[in-house]
């Protein structure tokens, strides 16, 4: 418990703090004022001052031991993930001149070669007779019905539908 003259001590104190805080908010907002004014009159602006800061922070981050690291780690990755992806192109690469030399890939090939020697000409007009484009896809769809289950027979019927 406190005496009355303790109590009153304090209650004497804390008017005195009070009275104290009140002057220094109230010297705290004129120097606050009168920065401002002098910003004004030297085209300082908060985009500025924000600019400067982050200019600030961004350097003092990339000084930290944290941030040296984490680039030097991130570079390291790169550099290796580039080499995988060079390594999976290549691997890539190989494979279709393995597929390409493989003896299906040739066979396709001679296929491919045969058929178009034979639309060339068939429509190159080495065949003096002539022949419109609707003969040559005729002829080309009686061979390809020949070749396939159906025979010459089924070739006629397709013709009929047309």
């Amino acid at each position: 418990m406190l005496s009355e003259e303790e109590k009153e001590e304090l209650k004497a104190e804390l008017v005195q703090l009070e009275d104290e805080i009140t002057t220094l908010r109230q010297v705290l907002s004129a120097k606050e004022r009168r920065l401002v004014e002098i910003k004004q009159k030297l085209g300082l602006n908060l985009m500025n001052e924000l600019k400067q800061n982050f200019s600030r922070s961004w350097h003092d981050v990339q000084t930290t031991t944290a941030y040296k690291k984490t680039h030097e780690t991130l570079s390291h990755a790169g550099q290796k993930a580039t080499a995988a992806f060079s390594n999976v192109g290549t691997a890539i690469s190989k494979k279709f001149g393995d597929m390409r030399n493989s003896p299906t890939f040739k066979s396709f090939e001679e296929r491919v070669e045969t058929t178009v020697t034979s639309l060339k000409t068939k429509v190159g007009g080495t065949n003096h007779g002539g022949g419109s484009f609707e003969e040559v896809l005729s002829s080309t769809a009686q061979a390809s019905a020949q070749s396939s289950a159906g025979g010459p027979r089924r070739a006629e019927e397709e013709e009929l539908q047309c």
